[in-house]
């Protein structure tokens, strides 16, 4: 719940930024760019971008706290970028459209 409620203020003060800078046609930008840069990184730091044959390796060589660790981190990162896409998607649909 933790990683919710700091995604939250991070789509707050992002469609703040953005309503500021730019008005509210472009107030979904900022929430939007925040929520994708936090899903490439749980992407990547899940391991799921690289090939089989290396997440193989990156499983047989990593101790069970790492993987824990990082596990842990990459939900943690897609917990805080729920509510900035959500968001950007309201934003967007009910601004733009």
């Amino acid at each position: 719940m933790k990683y919710l409620f700091i995604g939250t203020i991070l789509s707050i003060i992002g469609v703040s930024i953005s309503m500021l800078l730019w008005g509210m046609e472009r107030a979904y930008f900022i929430s939007g760019i925040i929520g994708c840069a936090l899903i490439v990184i749980a992407m990547i730091m899940s391991g799921s971008m690289v090939s089989g044959d290396r997440m193989r390796a990156n499983l047989a060589t990593e101790t069970r706290e790492h993987r824990d660790e990082r596990n842990k981190f990459t939900a943690n990162s897609f917990l805080m970028a729920i509510p900035n896409i959500l968001i950007a998607v309201i934003l967007y649909h009910y601004f733009v459209k």
